[in-house]
């Protein structure tokens, strides 16, 4: 006779629960902006909701790209979003490996002082980096966009992979420099696989807060071939006559980059955690 620990049972069972009515509760909203977003206009503006409907259609799909300038605001978000991400993992790497690695004055207070830096909400610092900015004659640009995510996103960024660095044994990158490698490259080759879930941890990050951002695209850019998605959603919303089927068929086009991104990147962040694990 099976002896069944129903404790762990019922555990597992609530576990399961909880997870799901989590799922159901975020993905709702998901869901419902995917179905309103191939319904037609009568079943859209009924007084009555509909869940499911009987009819479907891609026309808001093919009035977003046909009737506004959606494709140019898409490229534009993945193009300042990615740029942002590769100088920051970039910028995060170097900084969080020069102060775990070398030893020098002050480095301690640096790395609390970059904690302490991204205590300040965006809409504290928009205006004197504006007026930084618009001296810098980089107002108006997509560069400028780019050092404004990169510039918020970097303290967390060094504070997250300076944990990981500190993690990874001296021994291993002193090895590789004993067997010929010089130090740029024990660093990419040793260092940086071992680090692999924060550098991940940091690209997931600061590709969200870029892909997302409304306050620095608002302020920074006023031409329209310029910019990004969460601007040219807010356009869209504010015209004269809000076509919500369209809306809602932007709004699924803007979420499917960043989850395709969370998707391609996980794999990779699993076998980083293991890989850290055993190696570190």
């Amino acid at each position: 006779m099976i002896d069944i620990d129903w404790r762990q049972v019922c555990s597992q069972i609530a576990l399961y629960f909880g997870a799901g009515l989590v799922a159901v509760v975020c993905g709702f909203p998901l869901l419902w902006m995917l179905l309103t977003s191939v319904r037609p206009d009568r079943d859209i503006l009924s007084p009555t909701p509909k869940f499911w409907s009987f009819e479907y259609h891609w026309q808001h799909y093919r009035n977003l790209f046909d009737l506004t300038d959606f494709h140019i605001y898409f490229f534009n978000s993945i193009t300042v979003a990615g740029t942002a991400t590769v100088l920051t993992i970039f910028v995060a790497t170097l900084a969080a490996y020069g102060i775990t690695r070398f030893r020098f004055g002050g480095r301690n207070t640096i790395a609390a002082g970059m904690l302490f830096t991204y205590m300040f909400a965006p809409i504290l610092i928009i205006v004197p980096f504006y007026i930084l900015m618009r001296s810098a004659g980089l107002v108006n640009s997509k560069l400028g966009l780019v050092l404004a995510y990169t510039t918020f996103s970097l303290p967390f960024s060094m504070w997250l992979l300076r944990a990981f660095f500190q993690s990874i044994p001296l021994d291993l990158e002193e090895a590789a420099m004993t067997d010929g490698a010089s130090r740029p490259k024990a660093v990419a080759l040793v260092i940086v696989p071992l680090a692999l879930p924060g550098v991940i941890a940091v690209s997931i990050f600061t590709f969200i807060v870029a892909w997302n951002d409304y306050l620095f695209a608002r302020v920074l850019i006023n031409d329209n071939e310029l910019k990004t998605l969460p601007i040219g959603m807010d356009d869209l919303y504010n015209a004269t006559v809000t076509d919500w089927g369209m809306m809602m068929a932007g709004g699924v086009v803007i979420t499917i980059p960043a989850l395709v991104f969370f998707i391609l990147v996980q794999r990779y962040l699993i076998a980083g955690w293991g890989a850290g694990a055993v190696k570190g």
